[in-house]
């Protein structure tokens, strides 16, 4: 793999900046400067450093993103798509987002290049759970809550089961293991509500962190990456 596609896509630096870095003899392999950023190493031995820093390089890249209201969970060039909130190297490295969530939708969202493990988590048959914090109008009842925690019709569809978690009538926790098309929403409306505020708070083993602001991102931990690894080994 050439020197600048190995930093760049561990979101270390962009191939601009490594190459300059690289002519600044800032960029070194197994300890010995290369000025020429386009030489070929091999990602699975070399140990790199950029600025002093160790380049850790992976097959695939997970990115942790707060996806703010009023953007576009798609890989489409247009100026509201979530990649646009990404260095462009995600883009040329493949990355997408993993399911989908409405434009006014805020919260977690994983983007990543590893289809296998997109597949994983977003099939049906594995049943991986997804909570979102919610607001609704009118309030919800006792009646309402255990129709949404049964399964509710969807125009001849019957959503599984959820697990609600109300804080009020009209805010609360709902945890659902499906992701059809604005499906929370629907399943409120086919109750007799209204979502007015949907934030995704988890997916999978993954838990939005705290200190992200909308709009900003991060790349998974060790720790996020082995839990999906995990999935993927049961």
């Amino acid at each position: 793999m050439r020197l600048d596609k190995f930093i760049a896509d561990t979101g270390t630096a962009s191939r601009k900046e490594c190459t300059r870095a690289a002519r600044a003899g800032l960029v070194l392999v197994d300890g010995v400067p290369v000025r020429d950023a386009s030489v070929h190493i091999d990602e699975n031995s070399a140990a790199v450093t950029y600025c002093g820093k160790p380049v850790l390089w992976s097959r695939f890249t997970y990115v942790m993103l707060n996806k703010p209201a009023g953007t576009v969970s798609t890989t489409d060039n247009i100026p509201r798509s979530v990649m646009r909130l990404l260095p462009p190297e995600c883009s040329k490295k493949g990355m997408f987002p993993c399911g989908r969530l409405d434009m006014d939708t805020v919260g977690l969202l994983l983007l990543t290049d590893d289809g296998p493990l997109a597949h994983l988590l977003l099939s049906p048959k594995h049943h991986v759970e997804k909570a979102y914090t919610y607001m609704c109008d009118p309030p919800l009842d006792k009646v309402q809550i255990a129709k949404l925690e049964a399964g509710v019709d969807m125009n001849g569809y019957l959503t599984k089961p959820a697990r609600i978690t109300a804080q009020s009538p009209t805010r609360g926790r709902i945890t659902i293991t499906e992701g059809k098309y604005h499906q929370i929403k629907r399943m409120f409306h086919a109750v007799g509500s209204e979502i007015t505020f949907l934030k995704r708070e988890t997916f999978g083993p993954l838990t939005l962190d705290p200190q992200l602001e909308e709009g900003t991102w991060r790349p998974l931990t060790d720790a996020e990456i082995s839990s999906l690894t995990d999935l993927q080994n049961k």
